[in-house]
Order: C-alpha cells, then structure tokens, then sequence
C-alpha cells in the first residue's frame, strides 16, 4: 500500500534506512523530480528540485496494517505521514504512474506534465525570466502567446520551467 511522507531532506537516507528496518517486506520509494536550468554569472546552473518539495510516495505490502503506520511515525528525519491515505489508493497510483509516464531517460519529469490553461498566471522557475509571473493568452502545440506585465510575447513549451500561481 502506498502512503505519502513528508520528510527532512538532510535525513533522507537515514529515515530510509530506519523504515526498512521497520518493516519487513519490500519497500520501495519514489520522490518525482524536475531538472531546471537557469543562469547564475553568466553560468547555466543544473538543478534538481523534488516535484512535491519535501514530501514522497513510500510503498509496502504491510502499510495497510494501522500498527505499523504507528511504528515507522517515529523514524529519524520521518516529519509526519499524511493520513487518509488507504481511501486514495487509486489517485496515488493514478498520479505516480502519470509522472513515471512523463519521465525523460534520466529519470526527471518532462515539461509536458504542466498542463497550461489559457488565461491563467504562472510564474517562471527556470530562464532568463526566472521568477517572473506571466499569464498564458494563446496556446499552440508548441508554442504559447503570454503576457508578461504589459509586454506580449511568444516562447517554445519546452523551453521554460514554469508552475501555476
């Protein structure tokens, strides 16, 4: 059964390694993850960033038992385990096998995987424009129309890393 962890990034390892050694069984972990790229000093800076920021999908057959749930809560670097999650086994699933589906050959998930919206705000993280907030006028399969203030301006999809605002 699949639940959903927030943890300290510092002590990622280290609370693996206690949840393993809690439950019996298989367990498997998967932390979805975006590459951006951006310019620092003239400089194309490589990011990996989590997609869900610190939380992650934490998967083993005995989840399903309430007893052990209470028994990995006290794991070092484990923040807390969100609750509810046997009643949304489908959507958990639902979403993990659409990221796995969105994957590059290295692992991060593609730009693709943003669905935009017309006339929605979005704010840049990756680019020249990085931090700015933009609104989507027009969308083409590989081209969109935004609005960046008072300025009108057209750009490639897969060009930008973008999240909605």
């Amino acid at each position: 059964m699949w639940t959903v962890i927030k943890f300290d990034p510092k002590k990622l390892e280290l609370m693996k390694g206690d949840i393993v050694n809690k439950l019996k069984g298989n367990t498997e972990y998967y932390i979805p993850k975006i590459q951006i790229q951006y310019y620092s000093k003239n400089k194309l800076i490589s990011k990996q960033v989590n997609l869900l920021g610190d939380y992650m999908f934490c998967y083993n057959s005995s989840l399903s038992e309430n007893n052990k749930i209470n028994t990995i809560k006290f794991s070092r670097g484990l923040k807390y385990v969100l609750s509810g999650y046997s009643l949304l086994q489908k959507d958990i699933v639902k979403f993990i096998d659409l990221c796995k589906n969105y994957e590059n050959k290295n692992g991060f998930v593609s730009l693709d995987f943003i669905k935009l919206i017309k006339n929605t705000k979005y704010q840049f993280i990756s680019g020249p424009f990085a931090n700015k907030i933009f609104e989507v006028i027009n969308l083409q399969r590989n081209k969109i129309d935004i609005l960046i203030g008072k300025f009108k301006t057209s750009l490639k999809r897969k060009d930008f890393l973008f999240r909605p605002i």
